[in-house]
């Protein structure tokens, strides 16, 4: 085993455990921004729709995408239910189920580090370097995590409108 492998080794852990820190953090109470709805759902969005014109001419590969896009929207659907909203004289909150953002979450950082490690290994040989989104199951972990947190930033305005409407109605 050469060095590099040795530091892969432990590097891919250390950085699998801080990515999973970090989300766990971020799968608490906080509060409902409508910017960060806003902004959440379009990225989520363009990461759908950008590699999606990439892949028009690659029927079976746009497929693979949308089925995966299709799974995490329902997915996330089903997070909507399981988030507990609260409104508060501060403001409105919300607590997203932990285990299913994490889940999703770490899927993707898992495939991303997996795909990023398969170019490293085929650096210095005459294969070509993969594209993102040569792999089908790429695509479906790529379309199960924007469509999740897209419908998830989607469903959090709604609710914030519904509020909204419900606060001018009283």
């Amino acid at each position: 085993m050469n060095i590099q492998t040795i530091v892969l080794l432990i590097l891919v852990p250390l950085l699998m455990w801080r990515v999973y820190a970090r989300l766990k953090r971020m799968m608490a109470r906080q509060q409902s921004v409508m910017s960060r709805h806003w902004t959440g759902l379009a990225v989520f969005a363009a990461m759908v729709l950008v590699p999606g014109s990439e892949l028009l001419s690659q029927p079976a590969s746009l497929g693979w995408l949308a089925v995966g896009t299709a799974a995490g929207t329902a997915y996330g659907i089903w997070g909507l239910r399981k988030t507990r909203y609260e409104v508060t004289p501060e403001g409105y909150f919300f607590t997203p189920n932990e285990r299913l953002g994490m889940l999703v979450a770490m899927l993707f950082v898992g495939r991303i580090i997996y795909v990023g490690l398969e170019i490293f290994v085929n650096q210095g040989s005459a294969n070509t370097l993969p594209r993102f989104t040569d792999s089908p199951l790429t695509l479906v972990c790529l379309g199960v995590f924007a469509g999740y947190f897209g419908a998830y930033s989607a469903g959090m305005l709604r609710w914030r409108y519904a509020m909204k409407k419900a606060a001018a109605s009283d």
